[in-house]
């Protein structure tokens, strides 16, 4: 049995506008109806395969089980880190998790934010790789490289392996990325492969090679471990020891310095989509190297990617050559696209000048469903609501607003005060300042309502919460 381990960080700044902070690539809608994270979970599922262990951050962890249930999935556990330590805490805190139960387990690493068409050729790659998995390697899988990449990095096969193997084969050395003149005399030498980031082995044997090369992380990982709570059905690791820890690479801790690797090569379509470019590249351009979104449209362009995330917002290109076009409700980025990894200076921008566009979606997601804000005015705000079937927002009051609710889909359950009310479609409800209120969805559809704030102010952090069944404290998210 393999345990897929799936890892949730990180904020997808190079696709900005669509990957932001609060909601990460992995998480949106690029490739198809799915997320990507969505379609990892279905790709490592099935015959061979344990449920999946998830490591996330905090404000995703209700993304997760949402996007979970409707693949109609369950996870073997989801592990909360404080924060960002990146992946060789990380999968050492899988690690420690696993071993505790079965020592011998076989952890499959994968990020959550790669696409690979081939879903069942790449299950049999895995299992190729399990013999020496089994043996006690430290198995990294290897891409065969398509182009001069120098997105990513490398890794420099022995002079004895063969890159077209179906078998897993013996590892030289792992490379950074390189400069466009060494990717190309890389991919011209034929004895390198792309680095995926994807790594098969046992929890003793990546423990014992944690042990060797970086105790430091592994007394640290497994103080999180050993203090970690479990928080409605979260495993939430221990804050103070996790935050202590390096953030470091798994490859800078381990790989690079381990005696004990192997990589499997793959030879069939594979992409981190670590870029705009990528996205242009993995949909397929037009016979005019186009590719356009719905509400998008090319007129006389070439190599040209057009794309709309918002609703009744079209995005028309006239006459462009080589150049990317991503426009949401709040933000619209314009750049060629061989600029794509330069988006994440934008980022870096807006950020410096405090725009909140840098790292907020428009759409705020919450553990009951998800809001967006329509209209914002001076003492005012409109905002569209949707809360979950059986879902319910806390009970909470407001210093500084008051609201007026409007249900345009669905049936609320709305308390305020001491009196509660069923509010169906087209009829409306005022909450006056400082009344303690809420609202549910009793019904087996979305709800929808409009919301209208009146006040002096109107941020996401005036909020008591009284009784909330999602354990989020006080503060906007809690």
């Amino acid at each position: 049995m393999i345990f897929p381990v799936l890892l949730c960080g990180g904020s997808g700044t190079r696709l900005w506008p669509l990957s932001r902070k609060s909601y990460p690539k992995q998480f949106a809608r690029l490739m198809g109806d799915e997320s990507l994270f969505q379609a990892s979970a279905r790709r490592l599922a099935g015959d061979g395969f344990a449920a999946p262990l998830i490591l996330t951050g905090d404000p995703f962890r209700f993304i997760v089980t949402e996007q979970m249930a409707a693949i109609e999935q369950s996870p073997l556990a989801i592990l909360i880190e404080p924060e960002g330590r990146n992946t060789a805490p990380a999968v050492l805190a899988a690690a420690l998790w696993l071993e505790r139960t079965d020592p011998g387990a076989l952890m499959l690493v994968a990020p959550s934010d790669h696409v690979i068409a081939d879903g069942p050729g790449f299950c049999d790659t895995v299992q190729a790789a399990v013999s020496r998995a089994e043996a006690g390697d430290l198995v990294t899988f290897g891409i065969a490289p398509a182009r001069a990449e120098t997105g990513y990095g490398y890794l420099e096969l022995a002079k004895d392996a063969d890159p077209t193997a179906k078998t897993p084969q013996n590892l030289a050395r792992f490379v950074e990325k390189p400069d466009a003149a060494r990717a190309q005399a890389m991919l011209d030498a034929g004895n390198f492969l792309w680095n995926a980031g994807i790594f098969l082995f046992s929890a003793s044997t990546v423990i014992a090679a944690y042990q060797k090369h970086a105790p430091d992380l592994l007394e640290g990982v497994r103080a999180s471990i050993d203090g970690a709570n479990t928080d409605l059905g979260f495993i939430r690791l221990e804050e103070t020891a996790w935050r202590s820890l390096e953030d470091i690479s798994i490859d800078y801790a381990i790989m690079e310095k381990a005696e004990n690797l192997a990589v499997m090569p793959y030879r069939d379509s594979w992409s981190d989509l670590g870029g705009w470019d990528a996205v242009w590249r993995e949909a397929g351009p037009d016979d005019a190297g186009n590719v356009c979104s719905d509400h998008a449209t090319a007129i006389d362009c070439k190599d040209t990617l057009l794309r709309s995330e918002a609703e009744g917002l079209e995005v028309v290109g006239i006459g462009l050559d080589d150049v990317m076009v991503v426009a949401t409700s709040d933000a619209v980025l314009v750049a060629h696209k061989s600029d794509a990894q330069r988006v994440k200076e934008a980022v870096a921008a807006l950020k410096k000048r405090g725009a909140a566009q840098a790292e907020n979606f428009p759409i705020d997601h919450r553990p009951w469903g998800w809001f967006e804000s329509l209209v914002v005015g001076q003492r005012f705000q409109v905002k569209r609501i949707v809360v979950h079937p059986g879902a319910k927002l806390s009970l909470q009051s407001h210093h500084h607003r008051s609201e007026h609710w409007i249900v345009v889909q669905g049936t609320a359950e709305v308390t305020v005060n001491d009196t509660v009310q069923i509010i169906s479609e087209n009829q409306s409800i005022y909450i006056p300042l400082g009344a303690v209120h809420r609202m549910s969805n009793p019904g087996k559809v979305p709800m929808v309502l409009i919301e209208v704030q009146t006040g002096s102010y109107l941020g996401e952090d005036d909020i008591i919460r009284y009784e909330d069944m999602y354990a989020r404290g006080q503060g906007a998210k809690g």
